[in-house]
C-alpha cells in the first residue's frame, strides 16, 4: 500500500468519527489518534539481516488483489475473478456511553483488519446506543443513511465491528443492498490467506465451517423444504412429495461431516507434537513462547534473538504457524523459544478452539515472553486480551516476561507511564536491536533452574559428560583436579539420575 492509499484510508477513518460527531455526539481522533498498524517508522524495515531472507513475503505480496470488480449482491458477472477483487467496504459500530476512547481503537483496528484482508475503506457509520439493534444492529435511522452511503459512494460490503447474529446479517443485508460481513469474518478471511501448513490450513477451514454453519442462507426454490412421505398436510397434493431432505439440510450435513473429518485430522497431528516435546522435556530442555497481541513484533523478536528468518510483515495476523527454535543462555544452558500467532481483541472462538493445538506451545512452555506494542495507544487493552486467552488455554500461572517492543517509537515520557503499568518490564525494540540483550539476561534469570544440587567428579576422558551439563543443567563452579573434573551443578532427576556413578556426595 503506497502512501497515497495509506492517507486516503486515514481520511476515510476520520470522516467516520467527523459524521458520528455531527449526528451521535463523537469527537473525532486528536493528535493521538489510535492506530492499529503504524503507518510511518516501523513500517519500513532495516534490511541488517535479522530478518533472514524473507522469500515467503514476496509470495504473499504477489497475491494482492486488484481493484475494479463489484462484488454487489445485484451484480453476478465476473464471478470467477472475484478472489483478486479490492473491496470497497464501509464499518459500521455501535457503543455506548462512555465507551468512546474504545471505539475509536477498536474501530481503528477493524480498519487495519481490513486492510489486511485486501479492502479499501471508504467511510462509515457510528453510532452510540445502550445495545444494538436487535433487528439490524443499527437503528432505523441510521440503517437508512448507511444505504445512502453505500450506494453513494459504489461500496460493494460492509463490515461490522462486532460478530453479528445471523438474522442481523441477513437483515441488514437486505436493507443496504450489499453483502454485510462481521469482524469475525474478516479476521477468518485474513488467517484463510495467511495460513501455509497442512496443520494451519486444516485448523482454519474447521473455524470457518464452524463459523458458517449457524449462517446458512437459502438462495430461491433450490433450497425450498420438500415433504417426505406421505405428505397430510392441507392443500398439499400429488407433486408434493419429495426425498425430504432440502438443499440446506444437506449443507449442514456435509459441513459436519467435513468438520468432523478435520477434528480426526487435527487430533491425528497431535503425537507428533506430542513426541517432539516429550523429547525435550526427556533431556530438560526448558522451553520458552513468545506471545503478545497481533502486530506487537513477535516474530521480529524472535529473528533478532534466534536469525530464525520468520516471515516478518507490517499487517495483522502475517504468522499463524508456530515456529520453534534453539537458543542458549549466557552460561551455555540450551532452551527452545516459539513464535505464536497473535490475538487480538474478541478473538473469534472459534479460532480458540480451532488453533488450542498451536497454543499448546504456549500452554507448555516453562516461561511466556509477553510482547506488547509500547507505540499501540492502549497497551493495557492489549495485555489484559492477551492474559485471557493465555487464561483460556490453561497457562495463566506460567512465569510472564512482559516485553514493551517497538521502543524506539515511544518518547522517554511515554516509557515512564508504562513503567507504571507493568514494572517489572523490559523495553526492546527488534527493529533497532535495542534492549534485546536485557530481555535475553531476563529470560536467563527467569527459566527453572533443575532441582537436583551434584557434586561430581568427572574423568577428563568423558568431556561429553561435562558438555551435557553444561547445556542441560546449570554448573555452579569447576574445578580440575589431579583425577578429573570436579563440577557443582544443578539437574533435573532424569540427568542426575543417570550421573549417579561420577557422584562425589549428593548434597541436602
Amino acid at each position: 500500500m503506497n502512501d497515497a492509499e495509506i492517507d486516503t484510508q486515514d481520511e476515510a477513518i476520520a470522516r467516520v468519527l467527523r459524521s458520528a460527531d455531527a449526528h451521535a455526539g463523537v469527537s473525532r481522533f486528536g493528535a493521538s489518534a489510535a492506530t492499529s498498524i503504524q503507518r510511518a517508522g516501523f513500517a519500513a524495515t532495516v534490511d541488517d539481516g535479522a530478518d533472514g531472507e524473507q522469500y515467503d513475503r514476496e509470495e504473499r505480496a504477489a497475491l494482492r488483489r486488484v481493484g475494479g470488480l463489484s462484488t454487489e449482491l445485484e451484480d453476478v458477472t465476473e464471478v470467477e475473478y472475484r478472489q483478486l477483487r479490492l473491496e470497497n467496504v464501509v464499518l459500521i459500530g455501535v457503543y455506548p456511553q462512555g465507551s468512546l476512547e474504545d471505539a475509536e481503537n477498536s474501530l481503528r483496528e477493524l480498519a487495519a483488519l481490513a486492510e489486511t484482508a485486501g479492502a479499501r475503506v471508504l467511510d462509515g457509520v457510528l453510532q452510540r446506543r445502550p445495545h444494538p439493534d436487535p433487528s439490524t444492529y443499527l437503528g432505523r435511522g441510521k440503517t437508512e443513511e448507511l444505504r445512502h452511503l453505500v450506494a453513494a459512494l459504489g461500496a460493494d460490503t460492509v463490515v461490522a465491528d462486532t460478530e453479528l447474529a445471523p438474522s442481523q446479517r441477513r437483515a441488514l443485508e437486505d436493507a443496504v443492498k450489499v453483502k454485510v460481513i462481521d469482524r469475525t469474518a474478516v479476521i477468518l478471511d485474513i488467517f484463510s490467506q495467511h495460513a501455509k501448513s497442512r496443520e494451519g490450513k486444516a485448523q482454519v477451514e474447521l473455524a470457518q465451517l464452524e463459523y458458517l454453519l449457524p449462517r446458512l442462507r437459502g438462495w430461491g426454490e433450490s433450497m425450498s423444504r420438500q415433504a417426505g412421505g406421505q405428505v397430510g398436510g392441507a392443500g398439499a397434493g400429488m407433486g408434493s412429495r419429495g426425498p425430504g431432505e432440502t438443499k440446506i439440510e444437506l449443507d449442514r450435513r456435509r459441513i459436519h461431516s467435513r468438520m468432523a473429518k478435520l477434528r480426526r485430522q487435527i487430533t491425528g497431528m497431535k503425537p507428533a507434537r506430542e513426541a517432539k516435546r516429550a523429547n525435550r522435556k526427556r533431556n530438560a530442555v526448558p522451553s520458552v513462547a513468545i506471545a503478545g497481541y497481533t502486530n506487537a513484533g513477535k516474530s521480529s523478536l524472535l529473528n533478532r534473538i534466534t536469525g530464525a528468518g520468520v516471515l516478518v510483515e507490517n499487517a495483522l495476523f502475517a504468522t499463524l504457524d508456530a515456529t520453534v527454535r534453539r537458543n542458549t543462555t549466557a552460561d551455555g544452558r540450551v532452551y527452545t523459544i516459539a513464535d505464536t500467532v497473535g490475538f487480538v481483541r474478541n478473538l473469534p472462538h472459534q479460532l480458540v478452539e480451532a488453533f488450542r493445538s498451536t497454543l499448546e506451545e504456549v500452554a507448555d512452555a516453562d516461561l511466556i515472553v509477553h510482547v506488547v506494542d509500547a507505540a499501540h495507544p492502549d497497551p493495557a487493552q492489549q495485555i489484559a486480551t492477551v492474559r485471557d486467552v493465555i487464561g483460556e488455554v490453561g497457562a495463566r500461572d506460567l512465569p510472564e516476561l512482559i516485553v514493551f517492543n517497538k521502543a524506539d517509537l515511544v518518547a522517554p515520557e511515554d516509557r515512564l507511564v508504562l513503567q507504571g503499568l507493568e514494572p517489572g518490564a523490559v523495553f526492546a525494540s527488534a527493529r533497532t536491536g535495542e534492549g534485546v540483550a536485557e530481555v535475553l539476561a531476563a529470560i536467563d534469570r527467569m527459566l527453572p533452574d533443575p532441582a537436583v544440587e551434584l557434586d561430581l567428579l568427572v574423568p577428563y576422558d568423558r568431556g561429553d559428560v561435562v558438555s551435557a551439563l553444561h547445556e542441560g543443567g546449570r554448573v555452579i563452579s569447576t574445578d580440575y583436579v589431579e583425577d578429573g573434573t570436579r563440577i557443582r551443578a544443578l539437574a533435573s532427576p532424569e540427568q542426575a539420575a543417570q550421573l549417579d556413578e561420577f557422584r562425589v556426595a549428593a548434597l541436602a
